[in-house]
């Protein structure tokens, strides 16, 4: 897919898909454990970014037959794989896959329809974290939840809380701050 070259040197390489989907990564971040408080059947879960579905999986397990996971990424290679990983584990019915642009999510045809968004290591790579969370926001449910995380090496705290300003103009409270190993997170949920 075509995007902002601007965008290129913050936007993850589809080829470092393959080295994030490691068995070594889920020793300190096993989507089980992060995900089980959060996700329950029959949710309607947004994932941004999911690139070849880490955590995509386990979403769409937790959310079984009754439930959908929405993966939005702007790199074709990337929802390639994770359809191909959906279709192997026998996930493909409650997984919808969208290419979206690199400045926009486009879900605005989701509004008051999601449960949960996972925001993975992903804020950082968009290139406007208000937009992001508007967007979001929109789409959430009142009450809806968001697991919001960034890799402390890549974001820098006073960067990660400016995506908490961002996020709390966009109609989030902090409702915790779970501990993610090599992560800085927060619960987010919709006012």
């Amino acid at each position: 897919m075509d995007y902002d070259r601007s965008m290129a040197h913050r936007v993850c390489p589809w080829w470092l898909g393959y080295f994030l989907l490691s068995p070594f990564r889920r020793r300190g971040q096993n989507p089980e454990k992060i995900l089980s408080p959060y996700v329950r059947e029959a949710m309607t879960v947004l994932e941004p970014g999911p690139g070849m579905g880490f955590f995509t999986l386990e979403l769409a397990r937790r959310v079984g037959p009754s439930g959908k996971v929405i993966a939005v990424d702007i790199q074709e290679k990337m929802l390639k794989k994770l359809k191909q990983r959906a279709a192997k584990a026998g996930l493909s019915e409650r997984l919808q896959t969208r290419l979206a642009a690199a400045e926009s999510l486009g879900i605005a045809d989701l509004a008051g329809s999601i449960d949960f968004t996972l925001a993975f290591a992903v804020v950082h790579e968009f290139p406007d974290a208000a937009r992001f969370f508007a967007e979001v926001a929109a789409a959430s449910k009142p009450g809806a939840t968001v697991l919001f995380a960034e890799p402390s090496g890549h974001v820098k705290a006073h960067e990660f809380d400016a995506e908490l300003e961002a996020a709390s103009a966009a109609g989030f409270d902090v409702t915790s701050r779970p501990s993610i190993r090599r992560c800085q997170a927060a619960l987010l949920k919709k006012k």
